[in-house]
Order: structure tokens, then sequence, then C-alpha cells
């Protein structure tokens, strides 16, 4: 089991989950985070941390995001590693309530 990070992140890329992560397993793309699920230690520390509830652990993924576990593990082989938590993105207030945000997702690197 692995820990999944979803749709919600997009567009905000709130970093509370990172200063709590014991292994750094975080990657940063330019408008969202992913887990690299060969790093997570599977603890959970990450899930009440995150704002918009964007994590989830693999296995009560809500259908709706169940293509985000295969997405997280092909964005993180490419994804620098965060391990410091830094400010959301300028525009993150006006995007967290925002559903139906994957068409805004951009796969570059952080």
């Amino acid at each position: 089991m692995t820990f999944v990070v979803t749709e919600p992140c997009i567009k905000c890329k709130y970093t509370d989950c990172v200063g709590v992560c014991p292994v750094a397993c975080f990657k940063e793309g330019a408008n969202m985070l992913v887990i690299d699920p060969d790093e997570c230690i599977d603890c959970g520390v990450c899930v009440d941390e995150c704002p918009v509830t964007a994590i989830y652990p693999e296995e009560e993924l809500p259908d709706k995001y169940k293509s985000y576990t295969e997405l997280n593990a092909k964005l993180s082989q490419n994804w620098p590693t965060i391990d410091e938590p830094k400010d959301p993105l300028a525009d993150a207030e006006e995007f967290k309530d925002v559903e139906s945000k994957l068409e805004m997702l951009d796969e570059n690197a952080g």
C-alpha cells in the first residue's frame, strides 16, 4: 500500500505534508505534488496535514481518483524530491475548492 496525492492538490500545491514526511517521498511538479510509491513507508502522517484533503491511502481512494495511483507513480519518476515546505501557489486559495482540475495539471517538474 502507498498513499496517493489526488486532484485537489492541482493548482494549489500546499506543502504542509512535506514538512511531516519522515522519508522525503514527495515529488514536486509545477502545480502539484505527488508521492513516490517506492519511497513512501505508508505512515500516513501526511493525510491530516493536507489542507485540501488531497491525500488518500491507495485502498481508500474514491472512485473518481483511482487513476491518480498510476499518475503519482509516473510523475514521481521525473519530478524532483521536495523535502522542505514552501509557500503554496499564489492562486491556491482561488483553486482549493475547484473540482475537475485534471486538465489544469502541468506535468513539468517544479
